[in-house]
């Protein structure tokens, strides 16, 4: 692994499920040491098994609660007083909720915000207090789309995820006088992973990734690519994303009009659910899995079609103006 030890000691939140469970695993067939973190202690051990089986050096699970500072603390000094350093962190942990700002519970709302963005918080003082001891080191923060675009029934999830944006860029500057740390954030957009069938839900109906939905794996190679290569601060996933980025940015009423219906459409799914708190207050290990529901969806090249040549068009209309 270039601009990584042979072995590198990797530290992973969110390691039970979805990209962080992906993302050990990716780490795991490099051969590298594991520390592996998250809530739910019975899904956390089922994928320290499939990482040992991956070819991982060696991996120790800790059960790890990223809202909890001094639990965080412990587990990155834990990973340097037994393996005398470390060498990657990659935050994947995060919870969500749908639902109006407005129906959502506050305690609800407040949670999703708290583990977010606060619990990014945590891992990265721990971690980069680290890497300046030892004068090297990367952080990678598994953001979202939706940390630079906004849409309507998912307000705490969005709001999390412009903090942790905003806070990732801060950390890449403030650790910018030492050249061998770095701090990087991927950025995937519609998912196969459980958060969506897990998320607080207050809709009515159970969430979705919208269209194209990529693969855990996708992303995970990305995370792996950053911890090799981390002088690129950031990476946005997908291929319809930087043309709905544009869309929010330049065109911010059509925009608009359009992101509600589409939410009901794409990212809502028919089955019905009853209101509950879903994974923000407590792990349902059952669910944790890497995959979700959804694969590969057959509307990805549609999609991907549909928005490059919308994009086109706008850029036809611009030039003729």
């Amino acid at each position: 692994m270039s601009a990584l030890p042979e072995h590198p000691v990797v530290v992973v939140t969110g390691a039970s499920s979805g990209i962080g469970r992906a993302s050990a695993l990716a780490f795991a067939a490099q051969g590298a040491t594991l520390v592996l973190a998250a809530r739910g202690g019975s899904a956390l051990r089922a994928a320290a098994a499939e990482c040992r089986a991956a070819g991982a050096r060696h991996v120790e699970p800790v059960v790890t609660d990223v809202s909890d500072r001094d639990a965080v603390d412990g587990l990155v000094d834990g990973a340097r007083r037994r393996w005398g350093r470390v060498d990657v962190c990659v935050h994947a942990a995060a919870v969500m909720a749908y639902g109006r700002v407005d129906e959502v519970p506050p305690e609800v709302f407040d949670r999703v915000v708290t583990t977010n963005l606060l619990g990014t918080a945590n891992v990265a003082r721990a971690c980069l207090a680290q890497f300046r001891r030892q004068r090297s080191g990367t952080l990678v923060v598994v953001g979202s789309l939706l940390g630079r675009v906004t849409t309507p029934r998912m307000g705490a999830y969005v709001t999390s995820k412009w903090g942790v944006r905003g806070l990732a860029r801060i950390l890449s500057q403030e650790v910018r006088d030492l050249g061998d740390v770095h701090v990087c954030i991927v950025e995937p957009a519609g998912t196969d992973t459980p958060i969506y069938r897990q998320a607080a839900n207050y809709t009515g109906r159970y969430g979705r990734p919208p269209v194209p939905v990529d693969s855990p794996e996708r992303v995970a190679r990305s995370v792996l690519r950053a911890a090799r290569h981390p002088r690129r601060h950031s990476r946005l996933l997908g291929p319809t994303s930087p043309f709905i980025v544009a869309g929010f940015t330049l065109l911010p009423g059509v925009y608009d009009a359009l992101v509600g219906p589409l939410v009901a459409v794409g990212a809502l799914a028919r089955e019905r659910v009853a209101p509950h708190d879903g994974t923000v207050f407590a792990p349902r290990p059952e669910g944790d899995a890497t995959h979700g529901l959804w694969g590969r969806h057959w509307l990805r090249a549609v999609a991907a079609a549909g928005a490059a040549g919308a994009a086109g068009a706008g850029a036809a209309l611009v030039r003729r103006r």
